[in-house]
């Protein structure tokens, strides 16, 4: 089981905030997902008690999806589980090759023979249960495997696929992984088996037998996840028997600490737990010490802890370190350490004593969040992960020349509960809101773990007010979801989870939200925005995704990254904010304007009113501006006149459209903010002119200017012999060959649009040979291609009935005296060779 908290900022609530920004979210990662419908995961028969699938129920639910199963039995040295296969191979000399490139995209990836056939099987990932494979699979590794794979369950019978239990601590049966999403302490996830060790218990420094009572009811507080009282008695306890303590109860005072993100204490138990036996330290404790260093501002000695933690991790997992990334992790700190304040950051005055964060635009000029401030009249319900009131969601009004947030009121009564609600987010017309909430019903739910999870609820509002929410489906009863963020334009929701496929204790996932309100599959942002550790808080503008992690470098404990999208790449890697965005403390809950550079986040540093704390910022230094450009001006090709309010297209190198502007009264246009160095088409389109379309390439850091003329359509038509024809470049063919080639297709491409301008012409298609060759020959030829012609131009969307014939006529009606009879050169030939296309009717 992986435990994590996230911050309640919304399901980072406890995270970010200092207490309730610290009570990092209880997320249990086990087998389970829900898409549609949980329950469609579930099979009575063929389903373990677990909820694990196999057997029938699993291959029944893979057919879903289209994904085979297949099992044996009789693998040698081949360890129990569930394989993606991606490939399967005779020859081996290609094998390492493909193994690179999946552990590149950060997938466990090996091969195995199977004896019965000396097949070489390549797998992406092996899981210990089913329901985890076909998650992974059904994702497509999180979008790192587009191709196609299928599931290899590994057993000594056949007709049953069920792996052995594998023993885990037992986390304690009253666990909450309810939410302060932020107020919850960042505690440390325990790791699924399939993916990690479980950490072995440590033996004690003292002969002393049972604990006394004072660790027996700090040990109690711990398990409940009552950090803050833990740590209070470990201390005591701590001080009280000198010399006697034993290294386990020195571990759970420096992580209740931690939890509580108390890092100048923190790293106190652990510098003392390090120096009592570094090597009996686990990966997890090397990694939690680390950040206390870096919370009390020793950066040199954190270079180096994380070493330690390089080091172990590559033991766990057998694969070769990388020192070559390790420098550049320490340049890169470096020059986040050395870079200018780019910003002004200002606490608000609306701060509490206790954590405040998460916020969110509302309406235009307000900002809800969370809080716990103490507004209950009489005795307040306390959360006891850090001794703070439950969340609320709070609305305030925005200062737009001061920033400051006034009047805040609880947002809303039908939203509102007795736990934990937080982090939010609306639709674009502010009618539909996503939240984040404990796994509440008619009381809080909890898995067979006793864990009480997190869920992103959903509520929408009717005459003018919010209605009950509803969860959504791609929730889970066996792991968290939250920190729920709408793209702009609403179509996409990003969101936080442990779910299966996660890569590692907390990812930022994302699906698409159809008009009817339904989701798609949740899809993994991959290995440029998620780590080992923690994600969370994601926050979509039309050109970045920003979130905070403790997994990629950075000062403190959480950090602000920025990233942005690349249709070829996807997301590119992430960019730490920098100073004084980010400091030795958690930071985290970043939203903001791109428009005016001025935002708000949230932090637990030194110098606040409370916990966590409101922050509000503005840019001192603007971005880098970006100079590539594209400008022009459409023009009459013939006039010479400018031509206002044609359609003016950006395609990419693939023709896929990019952006669209109309030109305007002068005839201009620009694309601004380009890719450098790179090739672009500009496609341009006004009524009762012929389409043209231009290749350029832009500049580095400068503009390409164009004129683009475009001709009259009745300049396309001619009249010879009292005949109307349309002029168009001749319609080549390869030698002996009617299929249209490429530069052909061009050619009639502007056909289909001179007929979609004019719709009711009707044309005849006549297609002629030189004279060398058999006649009878050069007239089935001729005939072939006018119509293929023909029949591309109904490819096309052209109407049948609008071409009334297509007919080759090989040699018979020569332009010349070209007949075989005398000498011509072969530009003589070739104007005998051409396509017509006679006008029947306008």
């Amino acid at each position: 089981m992986i435990k994590l908290r996230l911050h309640i900022i919304l399901l980072g609530f406890l995270l970010c905030f200092g207490g309730v920004v610290h009570a990092q979210i209880e997320l249990t990662k086990t087998a389970g997902v829900a898409y549609e419908d949980q329950d469609d995961w579930q099979d009575s028969s063929s389903t373990a008690s677990n909820g694990d699938l196999r057997g029938d129920a699993l291959v029944k639910k893979a057919s879903d999806y289209d994904i085979p199963v297949r099992t044996y039995s009789r693998l040698k040295d081949v360890q129990k589980g569930y394989y993606i296969i991606v490939g399967v191979f005779k020859e081996s000399k290609n094998l390492a090759r493909t193994i690179r490139k999946l552990e590149r995209k950060g997938l466990n990836a090996g091969t195995f023979v199977n004896p019965e056939n000396n097949l070489n099987y390549v797998y992406a990932n092996r899981y210990e249960n089913g329901r985890d494979a076909l998650f992974a699979a059904s994702t497509k590794l999180g979008g790192k495997h587009q191709d196609a794979l299928w599931i290899l369950g590994v057993e000594n019978d056949p007709k049953l696929i069920k792996l052995p239990e594998v023993k885990t601590e037992p986390a304690p049966p009253t666990q909450v992984a309810e939410a302060s999403l932020k107020s919850q302490p960042r505690a440390q996830p325990v790791k699924r088996p399939a993916l990690k060790q479980p950490v072995k218990a440590r033996p004690s420094r003292s002969s002393a037998s049972a604990p006394p009572m004072l660790v027996r009811k700090a040990n109690s507080y711990f398990d409940r996840m009552w950090y803050a009282e833990a740590a209070e008695l470990y201390e005591q306890a701590l001080s009280r028997n000198p010399g006697r303590e034993s290294r386990e109860m020195i571990e759970k005072a420096a992580d209740a600490h931690y939890f509580n993100s108390n890092m100048a204490r923190a790293y106190y138990w652990y510098n003392k737990l390090y120096e009592e036996g570094k090597d009996e330290m686990s990966a997890a404790n090397l990694f939690k010490y680390a950040h206390s260093l870096k919370g009390t501002g020793k950066y040199g000695r954190a270079r180096r802890l994380l070493r330690l933690y390089d080091k172990k991790m590559e033991a766990a997992r057998s694969a070769p370190r990388n020192r070559q990334m390790e420098a550049k992790r320490e340049v890169m700190l470096d020059n986040i350490l050395s870079t200018e304040d780019a910003f002004s950051v200002r606490n608000l005055d609306i701060n509490s004593k206790y954590s405040d964060f998460a916020p969110m635009y509302y309406q235009g000029d307000k900002i809800v969040f969370a809080s716990s401030v103490d507004s209950a009249f009489f005795k307040t319900r306390r959360y006891k992960w850090n001794d703070q009131p439950y969340l609320d969601l709070y609305v305030a009004r925005m200062n737009e020349e001061s920033d400051e947030l006034r009047s805040a009121v609880k947002f809303s009564k039908e939203i509102n509960t007795k736990y934990h609600e937080a982090a939010v987010t609306f639709s674009p017309d502010q009618n539909t809101m996503y939240f984040t909430r404990n796994n509440y019903g008619k009381k809080l739910r909890r898995d067979k773990h006793g864990v009480n999870h997190l869920k992103i609820y959903r509520s929408r509002k009717v005459n003018g007010t919010w209605t009950e929410a509803e969860e959504l489906p791609f929730n889970g009863e066996d792991y968290s979801t939250g920190h729920p963020a709408l793209s702009p334009d609403g179509k996409q929701l990003y969101f936080v989870s442990d779910m299966p496929g996660s890569l590692g204790d907390t990812d930022i996932f994302v699906v698409d939200v159809y008009e009817y309100g339904g989701f798609s599959h949740p899809r993994n942002l991959g290995p440029n925005v998620n780590t080992e550790h923690k994600e969370m808080f994601p926050f979509i503008t039309e050109n970045k995704l920003y979130f905070s992690s403790n997994g990629h470098v950075g000062l403190g404990g959480l950090d602000i990254y920025e990233t942005t999208f690349d249709p070829e790449e996807g997301y590119l890697p992430a960019q730490n904010a920098g100073k004084p965005i980010n400091s030795k403390s958690d930071d985290f809950s970043f939203i903001i304007r791109e428009d005016t550079q001025k935002g708000y986040f949230a932090s637990n540093r030194r110098g606040g009113k409370g916990d966590d704390d409101l922050y509000a910022f503005q840019r001192l230094l603007p971005e880098e501006v970006n100079e590539n450009a594209i400008d022009g001006v459409v023009t009459d090709l013939v006039e010479g006149e400018v031509l206002p309010e044609a359609m003016v297209e950006l395609l990419d190198e693939n023709h896929i459209k990019l952006k669209e502007v109309i030109s305007s009264e002068d005839g201009s246009f620009v694309f601004e903010e380009l890719e450098g160095d790179t090739r672009y088409f500009l496609k341009v389109r006004k009524e009762g002119y012929q389409e043209e379309i231009r290749e350029f390439r832009t500049a580095v850091d400068g503009r390409v200017s164009t004129d683009i003329a475009l001709q009259k359509l009745e300049e396309r038509i001619t009249v010879e012999d009292g005949i109307r024809k349309l002029k168009m470049d001749n319609i080549y063919f390869d030698f002996d060959k009617f299929t249209i080639r490429k530069d052909a297709a061009s050619e009639l491409d502007e056909l289909v649009d001179m007929m979609n301008q004019y719709p009711t012409m009707v044309i005849k298609i006549e297609s002629h040979t030189d004279s060398r060759g058999p006649g009878a020959y050069n007239k089935y030829l001729s005939d072939k291609r006018a119509k293929s012609t023909r029949d591309y131009l109904i490819r096309n969307g052209i109407d049948p009935s609008r071409i009334e014939s297509a007919i080759g006529y090989g040699e018979e009606r020569l332009l010349n005296e070209c007949d075989g009879s005398i000498v011509c050169s072969r530009e003589q030939h070739q104007q005998n060779r051409r396509s017509e296309f006679i006008i029947v009717k306008m």
